[in-house]
């Protein structure tokens, strides 16, 4: 398996009692990163917004004798749904080691590029993940061989996509701060309802995700700086051409390979385990590249 050719069977450090939370899991991706976490001994946790299908999911797993994956739901779009998610981890598992942000939405087929729902795209890319983050920031254990966090991104979401000179500039600044990310997503929605986004210099393809990936990248790096040094890793992984129901079902491989490569990534041994990188593709340790 990938893990074990990456860094070898003495690079294991975590145990049964290792959390780890998957966003948006009841199906592709997300599904295929709790059962791997599963395979290899963690306790995984399954998330999603509809309960019935969430709890399908996981018990398809226990099903399967992965008997350490948990469900819990969790719309990460609404702030009640997560602050119930937290309290309910704490209270049962104590807290969490590793956070994969996975849900997201698009409403566009492979060649279109509507805008219609870009307020919805973005509260659950963005906007969604980041509520989520800081609201298990104070759960994370902090061990020594320390937490992670890794955001399901995408290569839509590069900066190079960007053709608005000063948008660039703003998300290219040192300095850039959550409230400046925030400001050019409310920059971005607000082109949308006025019907200049097409001439703002915005991504062209999936606009709406683009910008959504985009400000998931830049919280990233922002929340990378926070922490840095204080035994919390923050990285994004863009899984490629997948064959999930968000791409139709078409793609160049499997949810399996991509939670492989996504799985190999959170795990990484302490001494091996970078922040503030932008992972793309696949092989050891696949292409990366700063935020």
């Amino acid at each position: 398996m990938f893990l074990t050719w990456v860094f070898g069977d003495r690079g294991r450090w975590w145990s049964g009692d290792t959390v780890a939370v998957v966003t948006g899991a009841n199906k592709g991706i997300g599904f295929a990163v709790v059962k791997r976490f599963a395979e290899l001994g963690l306790t995984a946790v399954l998330t999603a917004r509809d309960v019935e299908r969430g709890s399908k999911a996981a018990e398809e797993l226990r099903d399967q004798g992965l008997k350490n994956v948990e469900f819990f739901p969790l719309d990460v779009s609404k702030a009640d749904s997560i602050k119930t998610f937290a309290s309910w981890l704490e209270t049962t598992l104590g807290g969490l080691d590793i956070l994969v942000n996975n849900a997201g939405v698009s409403f566009n087929e492979i060649h279109e590029n509507s805008v219609e729902f870009a307020e919805t795209v973005i509260r659950t890319n963005f906007e969604g993940p980041k509520l989520v983050t800081e609201s298990l920031l104070p759960l994370f254990r902090l061990s020594p061989s320390s937490s992670r966090i890794l955001n399901i991104s995408s290569r839509l979401g590069s900066i190079n996509k960007v053709r608005n000179l000063k948008i660039k500039a703003t998300l290219q600044d040192e300095r850039l701060s959550e409230e400046g990310i925030q400001g050019v997503v409310n920059m971005f929605v607000e082109d949308v309802k006025e019907g200049r986004w097409e001439s703002r210099g915005w991504p062209q393809i999936w606009t709406d995700y683009s910008v959504s990936k985009l400000a998931l990248n830049a919280y990233s790096r922002v929340l990378a700086n926070r922490f840095q040094g204080r035994r919390l890793s923050v990285n994004c992984f863009c899984p490629g051409f997948t064959r999930t129901s968000l791409t139709g079902g078409q793609g160049t491989h499997t949810p399996d390979a991509a939670a492989e490569v996504a799985v190999s990534l959170a795990l990484l041994p302490p001494h091996q385990l970078p922040t503030a990188r932008f992972f793309l593709g696949f092989g050891p340790y696949n292409n990366k590249s700063t935020l």
